[in-house]
């Protein structure tokens, strides 16, 4: 039986999910922070159904990390993840590039008890006050198993390049750093969970780093809360590239299925690029028996494992 939620929006600023007496995470859109951070909506705080907290903000080593939140580090010389930018040759520097995500409204704001949909409209503005992407990016908040102790999240983004010329969407390891492909949907884990174990559909380990495949899964063991929590990323679909981990569980815990790990994609102008994940959050310690039931279930239930509700390609 799917749990019920309830949703607390303070308009202009965040909405919240809840189940029972626990906030299981919150969005938000309308929070004012450094440009050197590159503003832009994040998910922060994320729980678990027991309250176990699975998602860092503003770590002292990454002050842009927040949550789990879209990210791009190169984007035609700008930067819009935040911090400084890699400069091959040269390293980490600080640059007056450094863009935001503009929240512009929503659509959409859905919610049946089961389920929170948001459909929102957003703008990436680069320093300098040029308009270069338009995003249409959908939210959904689903699948509470109070048994199993888990829940879904899944994201989708439509990107349209309006710069009016090429754009050129890549990474670190594009721009020469290895095993720096981070970039797109990100998730960054609170201290606790550093050293955690990494599982993916095709192997184990933090050598998934750089490597396809369907799924990849983080456990560890929490703080304040006795016991273990699992974040399952699966990596769902792009309409350009190909999808690549990054992963990292030393000297923090992150996760992000890259667009654009070891290439760079060229969106030309008024082209569309479409992203669509999912990450599964639940109490306790998921071995490869329990995610592949998970995926098996989800797919059966007629509810695709793979990204969850996007845009088509």
């Amino acid at each position: 039986m799917t749990g019920q939620i309830t949703v607390d929006h303070r308009h202009g600023h965040s909405l919240g999910v809840g189940v029972g007496s626990v906030e299981i995470l919150r969005y938000v859109y309308g929070a004012q922070m450094p440009q050197f951070e590159a503003p832009k909506p994040y998910l922060h705080p994320i729980r678990t159904l027991s309250g176990a907290l699975v998602s860092a903000y503003r770590p002292w080593d990454h002050r842009w990390h927040k949550g789990l939140q879209l990210t791009w580090s190169h984007v035609s010389g700008q930067n819009f993840w935040g911090g400084n930018t890699y400069v091959h040759g040269t390293g980490y520097v600080p640059l007056d590039n450094v863009g935001s995500m503009r929240h512009d409204g929503f659509d959409a704001i859905d919610h049946d008890g089961t389920e929170l949909t948001l459909t929102e409209n957003l703008t990436w503005v680069t320093q300098a006050g040029e308009s270069w992407v338009s995003e249409t990016r959908l939210l959904k908040v689903h699948s509470v198993d109070p048994d199993g102790g888990s829940y879904a999240i899944d994201v989708a983004s439509e990107l349209t390049n309006v710069r009016g010329s090429d754009l050129e969407l890549g990474s670190p390891t594009t721009h020469g750093r290895e095993n720096a492909g981070y970039t797109g949907w990100f998730w960054r884990g609170p201290r606790n969970l550093t050293g955690g174990q990494v599982l993916a559909a095709d192997g184990s380990g933090p050598e998934a780093m750089g490597t396809g495949s369907a799924w990849l899964a983080y456990t560890g063991s929490n703080d304040d809360i006795d016991g273990e929590v699992t974040i399952l990323a699966v990596a769902g679909s792009t309409s350009s590239g190909e999808l690549k981990w990054f992963v990292r569980n030393d000297p923090f815990p992150a996760i992000a299925p890259s667009p654009a790990f070891h290439e760079e994609i060229v969106l030309g102008a008024g082209e569309r690029l479409s992203l669509a994940h999912r990450f599964v959050i639940a109490d306790g310690a998921w071995g490869r028996d329990q995610v592949e039931g998970y995926l098996a279930g989800a797919s059966a239930g007629g509810d695709e494992a793979g990204g969850g509700e996007g845009f088509g390609g």
